[in-house]
């Protein structure tokens, strides 16, 4: 049972890395740092949403960019840290 709770936080922290490098990577478009001309960009970006979109598709019809601002990788940000608390109290605390 531990190993299935450590792949389950080993995924959780895969997918908060890939959010984060969404978030820096919509930054250096905006800032013009990389271009989406660049084939190389282009594929990475798209890579990069098909793996995102599933997760923030259904936030957004909800939450509203503030500002011009998607806070929608901040909430699903906090919806992993507590999916790791509770899979952590599960796997590792003993559970309910």
């Amino acid at each position: 049972m531990v190993l299935i709770g450590q792949i389950l936080i080993l995924l959780l922290d895969v997918f908060f890395w890939i959010i984060i490098a969404q978030v820096v990577l919509s930054w250096l478009l905006a800032f013009d740092v990389v271009n989406i001309k660049n084939e190389q960009a282009r594929n990475l970006v798209g890579l990069i949403h098909k793996i995102t979109d599933p997760v923030y598709k259904p936030l957004r019809r909800f939450i509203p960019a503030v500002a011009g601002i998607d806070l929608t990788p901040i909430i699903i940000i906090f919806g992993i840290s507590l999916l790791k608390n509770g899979v952590a109290m599960v796997f590792f605390n003993g559970g309910f």
